[in-house]
């Protein structure tokens, strides 16, 4: 949980996929999947700003709570799981 910082996200690979998890400023944490929608680009390269990620290839954003596609070029939304915080370790719901 710590290694996630205050507005930051990190990659994490489990069974062939990839997601990404997020910590907001306010200190929530949020998963997506790991990709961007316009592109393969990894989103733990990208840009958190409170509750949204921007794409480090195109710029495009997504809402980490939601998934929705906030800013061109994106137009298909992430998919999101639910996080459980247990022991000071984050886990991603599937």
């Amino acid at each position: 949980m710590e290694d996630i910082e205050m507005e930051d996200v990190m990659r994490f690979d489990h069974d062939d996929r990839t997601f990404a998890v997020y910590r907001t400023d306010k200190g929530e944490f949020f998963a997506t999947d790991g990709y961007c929608t316009h592109e393969k680009i990894h989103l733990a390269n990208g840009l958190v700003m409170g509750s949204v990620i921007e794409c480090p290839k195109h710029n495009g954003r997504f809402d980490i709570k939601t998934g929705a596609a906030k800013r061109a070029p994106v137009c298909v939304d992430l998919k999101t799981y639910p996080v459980k915080i247990e022991n000071n370790r984050v886990f991603i719901q599937l």
